[in-house]
């Protein structure tokens, strides 16, 4: 029976191109998760746009001196493009300055609101000591008055865990100039956590399959919540909706709040788009439906505590639960580790830094989906160098797939034209295929669990068996002397070749088609990504990153390669990087 699978995918700002170490985090695990579900004959929904409100756009603004809107709509077109080059299949990539997005989120203010989960407080507020704007509590640094940690932020200490807030920093400094916050009294709005917590440590506590620095670290940090501010005073955002609030313009809801709701507002336009605009419940109310998010590992609090609170605070109530069924919560939130460049911190301001464009411009989106699934901070920090990357794409990915692919399809092309007609499958052809195609269960368990780089090794171990095979039974040679066993010996490796490309499609969905195409089949396996633009009521038009995945033909089953299906003239699937890339990046970079 197929599930509804929900992708959750952080969303990256709009202030500036994303590097490597971004979608190595939310991107590149996300697609290859959704991408096997879809295999899987499951529904999926996979959702996200650009985070488009906040300190981090108005600074970006006010350095070129444009408007904020000027920067998301530059930056929401920079981050879709890449993410389209990079093979994302969203079902919807939007923006969270659209009208459906504000009515979603001052649904979710005013219901928490008027259920006494929001309360009103007077607090400190830190504004910048140079500009006069409020800085929000991630570019607020300082030393932790728990543990002593000298680079803890405004909303939590990284080291030892505990929720903080810009106040209770020793020599607080703005992560934007390094000056001084100064502190003001301001009438804002927090969220009631504590009045959650309860049922969140027993919710947390339940989650044994949760990866255990996610678990860990929720668990933690539920021990002394607090109310949390959600929002702040700026002119950029989304208006807080009550009445005395209407026609003021100092004070917005906090971007971290609405961003977070932009997974349900995201799932509702992309009901509204399709025209089935109550299909968005079938995954968001529905207790069989399962929600996977990822994000990178400095917003885990974000999505087990902070959004599962308003969640259970929203229940079945407002205009979009509209009585029917409480919204669920996540079933699993799958958090990457941070990938560091050369062994230091990626920082856009400090140079430090590889956008995923510029890779695109060079190299094959396969080569650094690969290196970041095989080798990427799945379950630890780990280091992006251009020597790991060479290394990887050379001795891996072209040497044992690439090869592998290469001589199979030129030899019976050239030699056969189609696939071969097989004699009697020895007990060697039968072990390799049947070892084959017991992957398919081996990897679909590991991808299910959210363990890609098992999954993906596992993957290539079983190409390098095929090669073991092709080395051991020679049938370059046996051709010359026995056609049909020859024959036997290609048709064993294509039925093996067919099934592995299933096993990386997740992973290297470009290269796959192509190798779909190659075998002979018609459609799609990975096909195309679209823009789409639509009109809002109130005029404006926005472009969504999506695709029509229904009409692809590929399954997560072993191969059903017919002999005698011709075959097209094949190409190698991978590029040989040079060396010199290794000297070149790294003098550029200089």
């Amino acid at each position: 029976m197929p599930e509804h699978i929900l992708v959750a995918v952080a969303w990256p700002y709009a202030n500036g191109p994303r590097h490597v170490g971004h979608v190595a985090g939310f991107g590149v695990p996300s697609d290859i998760f959704a991408r096997f579900q879809r295999m899987r004959g499951n529904h999926v929904l996979m959702v996200s746009g650009t985070d488009e409100h906040g300190t981090p756009i108005t600074l970006a603004a006010d350095k070129e001196g444009v408007t904020p809107r000027d920067i998301a709509d530059r930056y929401n077109e920079v981050i879709g493009d890449d993410l389209r080059n990079l093979g994302l299949s969203y079902d919807t990539f939007t923006r969270t300055t659209t009208q459906n997005h504000y009515l979603v989120t001052q649904d979710l203010f005013q219901t928490l609101y008027h259920k006494g989960y929001i309360l009103r407080q007077e607090t400190l507020g830190a504004f910048s000591a140079t500009t006069g704007r409020t800085l929000p509590d991630r570019y607020v640094e300082g030393t932790c008055p728990i543990c002593g940690y000298k680079d803890a932020r405004g909303d939590q200490c990284d080291q030892c865990g505990n929720q903080l807030d810009p106040i209770d920093l020793i020599e607080p400094r703005s992560k934007v100039d390094g000056s001084t916050p100064i502190f003001k009294k301001t009438e804002h709005f927090l969220l009631d956590l504590p009045a959650f917590g309860e049922q969140l440590r027993t919710w947390i506590e339940a989650q044994d399959h949760w990866r255990p620095n996610v678990r860990s670290f929720s668990l933690n940090f539920i021990k002394d919540l607090k109310p949390r501010s959600i929002t702040r005073d700026l002119d950029w955002g989304v208006p807080i909706p009550l009445p005395e609030y209407a026609d003021r313009d100092d004070k917005r809801i906090y971007v971290w709040f609405d961003a977070v709701i932009g997974y349900l507002s995201a799932s509702i336009e992309w009901a509204e788009n399709r025209g089935t605009p109550e299909a968005w419940r079938e995954w968001w109310q529905s207790p069989q439906a399962r929600h996977y998010y990822f994000m990178g590992k400095d917003n885990i609090v974000f999505h087990t505590v902070i959004w599962p609170g308003m969640l259970l605070g929203y229940g079945a109530g407002g205009s979009y639960g509209d009585g029917r069924a409480k919204l669920e919560l996540p079933y699993n939130v799958v958090s990457s580790e941070f990938l560091t460049m050369e062994g230091k911190k990626f920082s856009s301001s400090r140079g430090v830094v590889i956008y995923v464009n510029e890779v695109l411009s060079r190299y094959d989106a396969d080569a650094l989906r690969y290196f970041l699934s095989i080798a990427g901070p799945e379950n630890q920090d780990t280091d992006f160098t251009w020597a790991e990357f060479v290394r990887r794409n050379n001795d891996e990915l072209v040497a044992t797939w690439g090869n592998l692919v290469n001589r199979a399809l030129t030899n019976v092309y050239k030699n056969f034209g189609s696939v071969p007609q097989p004699g009697e499958l020895s007990s060697t052809d039968q072990d390799l295929i049947a070892q084959v195609e017991a992957g398919v269960a081996v990897v679909g368990e590991a991808l299910d669990a959210a363990r890609f780089k098992a999954a993906l090794s596992e993957a290539m171990r079983l190409a390098g068996q095929v090669n073991i095979y092709l080395s051991d039974q020679e049938p370059w040679k046996v051709i010359k002397v026995d056609r049909e066993r020859a024959a036997t010996i290609w048709y064993t490796t294509l039925r093996c070749v067919d099934t592995l490309k299933i096993l990386f499609t997740p992973f290297l969905p470009f290269s796959s088609q192509r190798l779909h195409e190659y075998l002979g089949y018609e459609g799609y396996i990975a096909g195309p990504l679209e823009f789409r633009d639509y009109t809002e009521p109130n005029g404006r038009s926005h472009r969504v990153l999506t695709g029509d995945y229904e009409s692809w033909v590929g399954r997560w089953e072993v191969s059903a390669l017919p002999v005698g299906q011709a075959l097209r003239e094949p190409k190698p699937l991978f590029k040989k990087l040079d060396e010199k890339v290794i000297e070149e990046e790294l003098a550029r970079l200089a």
